[in-house]
């Protein structure tokens, strides 16, 4: 199969319910960011030391990565636009904000009280990992308008919402298992 279809040359697309919307579609606004974030977290994969103890760290944002790509397929199956075949083939379960909340604990209990607020940066994988939490939080900001008018699920929006807490609190792990010095934010005004 080719990478090019040409369906999309006139500036549309089609969502898993089979309708067609321009490609600046709100909800295309929305996947396209699950994409970048998904890819920033690739960048960061590649970025982290290859030592074992950060294995549960690479398994987990692999898992997180496949978990976008499901997230990405709820989104594109609008609830109020799908048939119920079309939205249980794609819905979106509570499993994975479960995880989230777990690995946030365990991360967070071997971690330094954080007081202040503190700069992106740090180890190479720690910067790529804040680009990564941005870009949820840009694709939660798409998708809440999304959810307003029922086309998602509040699994989708809590998943966003839990992801990005998760990402950061990794770069603190990750700054910490590599001692990699985190900047504190000074008020320079």
């Amino acid at each position: 199969m080719p990478i090019y279809t040409k369906t999309g040359d006139k500036g549309e697309t089609s969502l898993f319910s089979g309708q067609r919307v321009p490609k600046d579609d709100s909800f295309m606004h929305a996947l396209g960011t699950l994409d970048e974030c998904s890819s920033a977290i690739g960048l960061a994969l590649s970025l982290l030391p290859k030592e074992d103890r950060l294995g549960d760290t690479r398994e987990r944002l692999v898992s997180i990565q496949h978990a976008l790509f499901d997230l990405g397929a709820a989104v594109a199956t609008p609830r109020n636009r799908s048939s119920e075949k079309q939205i249980n083939k794609t819905r979106f379960g509570h499993d994975g904000i479960e995880k989230l909340e777990k690995w946030i604990d365990e991360m967070d209990a071997t971690l330094p009280k954080l007081t202040t607020f503190i700069l992106p940066g740090g180890h190479p994988s720690s910067a790529a990992l804040h680009l990564a939490r941005n870009m949820c939080r840009r694709a939660e900001r798409h998708a809440i308008p999304l959810h307003h008018h029922a086309a998602v699920s509040d699994n989708v929006i809590i998943y966003l919402n839990r992801l990005s807490d998760y990402l950061f609190v990794l770069t603190r792990l990750v700054n910490h298992l590599t001692d990699s010095p985190e900047t504190i934010w000074e008020h320079k005004g």
